[in-house]
């Protein structure tokens, strides 16, 4: 039987989203929300279930430092901590070394098949995290220790690679210092010989300079100058000799001429007083001389000359007693002076030699003083240098002696990586939840999305929203049997379709996480 509803036209029609409107819109769309919920909350527990689970080990590695105190041995390796050990890890991480790691120990063999070697050592580069610890001194990091990690599927292969890399940084590092020191070593004993050759150079023209120039040296200025003193009193002495022997040449011939005898008489007392001159020359040149000197020994020549001298002249003066000429010196005497004046010349041609090599000595002396200012410059430079990197090489052999002793800075394991006992991704339940939460909410938008699609009228008020006009009555739906099996029909196939939807589904999300670790990396506590 029909049911009439008789409404006045100008009654409000129903706009707010009220309780009953609410659950009439979940009754059309349950059936929707929950196709949506269990696909979506399917999908998210069957990506969440095949993610393959990740494992994580790590090793903590503790930074000795050297044994010896560092004022006591320097270390030859100075570069920072941190500069060292990214520069290890750069190695450790090479191509060569990660690539004959996989061989052996047969990573990664889902990517041999189609990944080059070039791409799977990448993906080992990502599984591989270094972490450095340290603590805060004079506003500085310091770093103490480190800690390195591996990702992987299997737990004991994962500890295996954590500890194989961390032996190959302990490894690295102690070849590197090594390295480094023994070519410190090398390099500063190269540049100690370098140097004792440019000092031994040095030191071997100063040599020959000292032995070219050795009376020119400024040493031997006080010796040149008092040699030169005495050349010319020489040279003074030997002037006034000469004088006496012209002085004397003289009478001799005026007696040649016929002074006579009183003449004679009075040369040979003036003979007699320069024998006693010279002889008081001589005493006064033995007191400062040897018997060897050449003023000395030309003094007495002179002595014996003149005595003999004035042997003849006193001779000759008892003789012209009973003649009535006056006796003259005669040829010896006369040969006697030029005898004595020849040996004068050629002597104060000698001194004069002599004193102007003197002189030339002391007039050279400074520019002489000014090369030995600058060997000696030179001398003291190179030596400074020669003891400098003397002292530095010998710190550096020290510090290599140390490095090989395994007693410098070194890395040693304090906590060996162990197979880890539980995955570390993927968060299953966190996957899980988020599922609930995404199923909820696409389930919602359904609703949502299928009411505004939905074109059909499913009350009066929806009529008379849309048409100005009255309802007179409502007719319900009249059920037979042939709509009854077609409705079974179309129930029946919408189940199968959903069903098969599922599955579809299922089973996508299934491929797509199955294996997928960038997945489970995203979901990993604590990130991987």
């Amino acid at each position: 039987m029909a049911t009439e509803y008789v409404i006045p036209v100008d009654e409000p029609t129903k706009s707010k989203l009220e309780p009953e409107v609410v659950f009439e819109i979940w009754y059309r769309r349950k059936w929707l929300a929950l196709l949506i919920f269990t696909a979506v909350l399917a999908a998210a527990l069957s990506a969440a279930f095949s993610l393959p689970d990740l494992y994580r080990a790590s090793a903590t590695v503790l930074v000795d430092h050297q044994e010896v105190s560092e004022t006591f041995v320097r270390p030859s390796v100075t570069a920072e901590l941190e500069t060292r050990i990214q520069t290890i890890h750069q190695q450790v991480t090479s191509r060569a070394r990660l690539g004959g790691l996989i061989e052996r120990l047969g990573l990664y063999p889902e990517m041999k098949g189609w990944a080059p070697p070039e791409v799977i050592v990448d993906r080992m580069r990502r599984d591989i995290e270094l972490k450095l610890q340290g603590v805060e001194t004079s506003g500085r990091n310091a770093t103490i220790a480190f800690t390195l990690s591996y990702n992987g599927r299997d737990p004991a292969t994962v500890a295996d690679v954590a500890n194989r890399l961390v032996a190959f940084y302990i490894d690295e590092n102690t070849r590197s210092r090594e390295r480094q020191a023994s070519r410190t070593a090398d390099f500063l004993r190269d540049q100690v010989a370098s140097v004792r050759r440019d000092l031994d150079e040095q030191d071997r023209r100063a040599t020959d300079f000292m032995n070219r120039h050795s009376s020119e040296l400024p040493q031997q200025l006080e010796v040149n100058v008092g040699a030169l003193g005495r050349l010319t009193s020489s040279l003074q002495m030997n002037g006034e000799r000469q004088m006496r022997l012209i002085e004397r040449r003289e009478r001799l011939d005026a007696e040649r001429s016929g002074i006579g005898a009183a003449a004679g008489a009075t040369e040979a007392g003036a003979a007699e007083a320069q024998l006693w001159r010279l002889r008081q020359d001589l005493a006064a040149l033995q007191g400062k001389f040897s018997e060897t000197y050449p003023d000395v020994a030309r003094t007495k020549r002179e002595i014996t000359a003149l005595e003999a001298q004035v042997a003849a002249t006193k001779r000759a003066a008892g003789s012209s007693g009973t003649s009535a000429k006056p006796a003259a010196g005669g040829p010896d005497a006369y040969a006697a002076i030029d005898a004595q004046m020849k040996a004068l010349k050629d002597e104060e041609a000698g001194l004069r030699r002599a004193i102007a090599g003197y002189e030339a000595r002391v007039e050279s002396t400074p520019s002489r003083q000014r090369v030995i200012e600058q060997l000696s410059r030179g001398q003291d430079t190179a030596r400074g240098r020669y003891d400098t990197l003397l002292k530095q090489y010998e710190d550096a052999r020290i510090a290599a002696s140390l490095e090989q002793g395994q007693s410098g800075e070194e890395f040693r394991i304090l906590d060996p990586a162990l197979p880890p006992r539980n995955p570390t991704a993927p968060n299953r339940l966190w996957l899980s939840l988020l599922g609930v939460v995404a199923a909820l909410v696409l389930s919602v938008g359904g609703i949502v999305a299928a009411e505004k699609l939905d074109t059909t009228f499913h009350s009066t008020d929806d009529l008379r929203n849309a048409i100005p006009a009255p309802v007179l009555a409502t007719i319900p739906r009249v059920a037979t049997l042939t709509g009854a099996r077609l409705m079974r029909h179309k129930r029946a196939f919408a189940t199968g379709l959903a069903l098969a939807a599922l599955a579809l589904i299922v089973a996508g999300s299934w491929y797509i996480a199955a294996g997928n670790e960038t997945i489970a990396r995203l979901t990993a506590r604590g990130g991987l």
